[in-house]
């Protein structure tokens, strides 16, 4: 194995492990309000397009690097998405039993 592929490996095993604390983290704590969705779906669509040109152009490292990263960045997409969608049905469903509290007779 070459020292440019070597590199290419320590460099996307860097990357993709950074985003392992995000995804802990939001699974722990079941919340991604503070994480920007514009942002996550041009990084989502970025690392996608870094893995077809890996594919492409047949760089291991960067199939793998990237092929990863999509993984672990989509699911923190994923679960920002379900987390926000179950916050917002549990805040309707606690404000029409406040509703319905208040008008019984």
């Amino acid at each position: 194995m070459q020292f440019v592929e070597i590199l290419g490996f320590v460099a996307g095993a860097c990357t993709t492990a950074a985003f392992l604390p995000q995804v802990i983290h939001v699974w722990r704590t079941r919340s991604a309000a503070d994480i920007s969705l514009g942002m996550y779906c041009v990084f989502l669509l970025g690392v996608f397009l870094w893995l077809a040109y890996g594919i492409i152009t047949s760089a291991m490292s960067m199939i793998l690097a990237n092929g990863v990263t999509l993984l672990l960045a989509g699911s923190v997409l994923f679960m920002k998405l379900r987390f926000e969608r179950a916050v917002g049905t549990q805040e309707r469903s606690s404000s029409e039993s406040q509703e319905q509290s208040t008008c019984a007779p």
